[in-house]
């Protein structure tokens, strides 16, 4: 198979992830508006929180993780037909597993509702409407296990557009039911459910022509004693601990965050709205697309390439995050004032958001580094190592919330995570450099002198070009998203531009990916 331009491959995913955060928005808005927030909205995001939980767990990244670099040793030493038996094997033994959950799910949802949400029970109505909605959406596991996998599939072919654009699906789905399908429903909000439901199901029917295309559609053929499947699970074990690393992480923070003046919270989740816009756009993408390349090099005993393409990623993720970390912090108000700054959000949760964004800020790098870092282990099939380093960051993280909460409140638990994400990053770059997987590439010292010089050009262009907060809070919406468009575009014109002055061409970071 031949290989792809890498550079274009990271394009496509961070474009088809800025659609779904895009569409991701305005089904947040026509769900809003169209149900406000009740006592219906409330027995939905309950009943849908599992589901989505488990599927961030076990479906995503830790599946990924343990499949990937399986599957590209296969495809490279094994040839096609024992591949395609090995997706036979991983997918019937998923697929059986993941209904067997669905089902059970299904049926013990009033159990799993008195667990999750305790609360509900003494309103009969709300409890039963939750109960009637987690059986709804309970399938979504099944649909998107096995999307997970196809995904892989792809991944690994280098088939990187068709998996990138899935979750654009259920956005759709949701702003479809939510706008045409709602009044046909009683309560209404059953739509949103079966949104969850249809969202899922679109996503694994759009994956399955793809895999047939690159004749690995998927066979009902079940072989526990599958050496290649007892491996996957032997290393998924460790990566759902490491999923649920992050996952504990977030839950602590809400605990903690519940403790501050009211609004913490809602401060805390707006600014990671705006964080996670940069971090899915270049973190997931590129970890997306480093994973089966590496993977691939990996298989074929070639550590030379592989570190020159750690290498390249590195490059590429700080040339991008910096200014990103530079533009989140100097536009913080203007950003969360275009979007945020109507109705019932004044001027004082502007401030208090833009405290929050500044700290997350400061971790943005280090948060994206992760990204790219950890999947030079999992290629490796060493999925213990970066676990361990996702344990001593919850440590640090929870350290650092104890110090920081009294004199910063919900900042200093914003600042907790990206302090700590950094602390992760480097652990795993020493890590890699320690077992001699990563070798530096020449030109480090300069490369670092030109991005410095961008950036302060950068600064100093929007510093002055943004004006002061207060006028930002005083114009119209209309202008301040005018404004704001014409300042992001500008900003980054001048960067790339500074970069360009410099020496830096789009050709030096072409790269193909391991045919």
């Amino acid at each position: 198979m031949a290989s792809m331009n890498l550079l274009r491959a990271l394009a496509t995913v961070s474009g088809m992830t800025l659609l779904s955060r895009i569409l991701g928005f305005v089904r947040d808005f026509v769900v809003a508006r169209a149900f406000g927030a009740g006592m219906e909205t409330d027995a939905f995001f309950v009943a849908f929180r599992l589901p989505n939980l488990l599927r961030r767990m076990f479906a995503e990244g830790a599946f990924s993780q343990a499949f990937v670099p399986i599957l590209a040793e296969y495809k490279n030493k094994r040839g096609e037909a024992e591949t395609h038996r090995l997706v036979n094997h991983v997918a019937s033994a998923l697929g059986l597993a993941v209904l067997i959950v669905s089902i059970l799910g299904a049926f013990a949802a009033p159990l799993i509702i008195y667990a999750t949400a305790p609360g509900f029970s003494a309103d009969a109505s709300k409890f039963e409407l939750t109960v009637q909605l987690t059986r709804i959406t309970f399938p979504y596991i099944f649909f998107m296990s096995l999307v997970a996998l196809a995904g892989g599939v792809l991944n690994t072919w280098s088939r990187f557009a068709i998996p990138a654009f899935t979750p654009v699906l259920l956005n759709l789905a949701f702003i479809a039911m939510a706008l045409l399908a709602a009044p046909y429903f009683d309560p209404p909000v059953l739509a949103l459910g079966w949104a969850v439901f249809i969202g899922g199901l679109a996503q694994l029917v759009l994956q399955l022509r793809p895999l047939a295309a690159i004749g690995m559609l998927p066979r009902f053929s079940l072989d526990f004693s599958d050496p290649g499947v007892r491996r996957i699970l032997k290393l998924m074990a460790p990566a759902i601990l490491g999923v649920s690393v992050s996952q504990i992480s977030l839950l602590i923070n809400t605990i903690f965050a519940s403790f501050l003046p009211s609004g913490s919270v809602s401060w805390l989740y707006y600014a990671d709205r705006l964080m996670e816009f940069p971090a899915g756009m270049l973190g997931v993408a590129l970890g997306t697309i480093l994973l089966p390349s590496l993977s691939k090099m990996h298989a074929d005993e070639q550590p030379a390439e592989f570190s020159a393409l750690l290498d390249w990623g590195l490059r590429l993720t700080l040339m991008l995050t910096l200014p990103a970390a530079l533009g989140l912090a100097l536009l913080a108000v203007p950003l969360i004032a275009t979007l945020f700054f109507h109705g019932a959000f004044g001027a004082d949760d502007v401030y208090q958001t833009r405290t929050a964004l500044l700290a997350y800020a400061v971790g943005l790098a280090g948060l994206i580094l992760v990204k790219v870092l950890a999947p030079a282990f999992y290629a490796r099939q060493d999925i213990r190592t970066p676990v361990k380093f996702g344990l001593i960051t919850l440590a640090v993280t929870q350290l650092m919330n104890l110090a920081f909460i009294g004199p910063l409140h919900h900042a200093g638990l914003a600042l907790s995570i990206g302090l700590a994400s950094c602390i992760n990053a480097g652990m795993l770059y020493h890590g890699l450099r320690r077992r001699q997987i990563y070798r530096p590439q020449p030109g480090w010292a300069k490369f670092f002198a030109k991005l410095l010089v961008a950036l302060v050009v950068l600064g100093l262009t929007v510093w002055f070009a943004a004006g002061a907060d207060s006028v930002w809070l005083a114009a119209r919406g209309a202008e301040r998203a005018l404004r704001l468009v014409v300042l992001v575009a500008g900003g980054i014109a001048v960067y790339f531009a500074t970069l360009f002055a410099l020496g830096f061409r789009v050709k030096d970071f072409r790269r193909r990916s391991a045919g």
